[in-house]
């Protein structure tokens, strides 16, 4: 269930950035709820701090672990992100001259990421550079598209998604078994 606050503020960041009312339906997202507990990850490819919820981090490290002794080397490249760092990534891509549309291709407008859930990751290898969709053609992504889903993981938004995303063959999302 989504918070009535959480929903308004959202509400009021679109407004701000420009993100049309109808933006939940034409993409066919749902608001994705901020979780109220996150553990301290590895750190990602940048160096930077991560967080997922406890039990998508076991199975991240369940799954990164099962990975390197098949030979296969997974890293992670981003985790959580909340509702505010959205926001900001758009307003730098707005400042740099993109537009709404363009922006919304490559990325889901503030309160609809799955990475807001704390279980979503976007996935690395040393195969090639990071955020690229030549992952695909990595062993690295063969294994996921193999074995991901042993661990609770589904490829987010694969070739021609309903979302009008873009094919990320790196953004996986963990599923727990209800």
């Amino acid at each position: 269930m989504t918070d009535i606050h959480f929903a308004d503020r959202v509400r009021q960041i679109h407004q701000e950035l420009g993100i049309p009312e109808d933006y939940a339906r034409s993409a066919a997202l749902a608001l994705q709820q901020e979780p109220a507990e996150l553990a301290l990850c590895e750190p990602d490819y940048y160096g930077r701090e991560q967080r997922l919820t406890p039990q998508a981090l076991a199975a991240w490290h369940s799954m990164r672990d099962s990975a390197q002794k098949e030979g296969v080397t997974l890293f992670l490249i981003s985790a959580y992100r909340s509702v505010d760092y959205q926001a900001q990534v758009i307003r730098r891509k707005i400042d740099a001259g993109r537009t709404i549309a363009e922006i919304m291709c490559v990325n889901t407008a503030p309160g609809y990421s799955e990475h807001h859930t704390g279980r979503a990751i976007d996935i690395g290898t040393h195969d090639c550079p990071v955020l690229e969709e030549q992952f695909e053609n990595t062993s690295a992504f063969a294994w996921l598209q193999s074995n991901a889903a042993d661990f609770g993981f589904t490829l987010s938004y694969p070739r021609d998604n309903a979302c009008g995303i873009s094919y990320e063959p790196w953004h996986w999302c963990y599923q727990p078994a209800d």
